[in-house]
């Protein structure tokens, strides 16, 4: 790890590969980055959104196309890459629901997407990971407590937080999490719901969790940060989710 100056932010010297990062949560996380002295590659399949968010982060932020659910597309990505720091995917398209309405092929996509994608990405990664990186993996909340019928997403997310439980035994000294969030008010309320289901969903999990209301982009953002950076934290899973998971 690059010593860092006087003045540097926590980022200096460092690069962060954001998997989904054009938008939403991975957009959120690469604006801490940059504003700490880092660098970021954006990864995702749309290329408008990733030209338009490097183009907002300025000359820290580069950006290729890759599809995720590809294993190829993936290889071909991180060999691409010569630095990574700081891994953190949030892509990924998937349908949820309850077992009775699902085929197996919407039921399984979430695993395709969400499970493997990620699994892929990290066994991509792992050559050019530092061995004081981070790997932050994307779980959810409702992997510990589960508040509508949506049964294999929820086994996906409580698979995810496994998993990060071994890849933190197996990659070490390289630090593996999970981050497990609640309902945020962001990109994926916007853009793939209506505004019926929207305040439906907030109003109904905010009567669930604690803190009684719903977070933002912005503060999960924050944890990803702190799970990137404290050397001492590996193998467990950060619930940021208003106290939903202890209700």
């Amino acid at each position: 790890m690059r010593r860092r100056d006087s003045g540097e932010g926590d980022f200096a010297g460092r690069v962060a590969v954001l998997l989904g990062g054009g938008s939403g949560l991975g957009r959120a996380v690469a604006r801490l980055v940059c504003a700490q002295g880092g660098e970021v590659i954006l990864g995702g399949r749309t290329r408008e959104k990733l030209e338009k968010t490097a183009a907002e982060l300025g000359c820290r932020a580069s950006w290729m196309q890759v599809d995720t659910g590809d294993s190829r597309s993936l290889e071909r990505f991180f060999s691409r890459v010569e630095q990574v720091d700081f891994l953190f995917n949030t892509a990924g398209d998937y349908v949820t629901g309850p077992l009775r309405d699902l085929s197996f092929s919407e039921a399984e996509s979430a695993f395709r997407a969400k499970f493997w994608g990620q699994y892929m990405a990290v066994k991509y990664a792992l050559p050019k990971i530092s061995q004081d990186g981070a790997v932050v993996l994307m779980a959810g909340a409702d992997g510990a407590r589960p508040t509508v019928a949506t049964p294999a997403y929820v086994a996906c997310n409580a698979a995810l937080e496994g998993l990060a439980r071994g890849l933190a035994v197996e990659l070490a000294p390289i630090r593996v999490n999970a981050l497990s969030s609640g309902a945020m008010d962001g990109n994926f309320w916007a853009t793939r719901k209506s505004a019926e289901a929207r305040l439906e969903a907030f109003e109904r999990y905010s009567r669930l969790n604690v803190l009684g209301r719903v977070g933002t982009e912005a503060e999960v953002a924050e944890a990803v940060v702190f799970l990137f950076l404290n050397s001492y934290t590996t193998g467990t899973t950060l619930y940021v989710d208003g106290g939903l998971s202890m209700r």
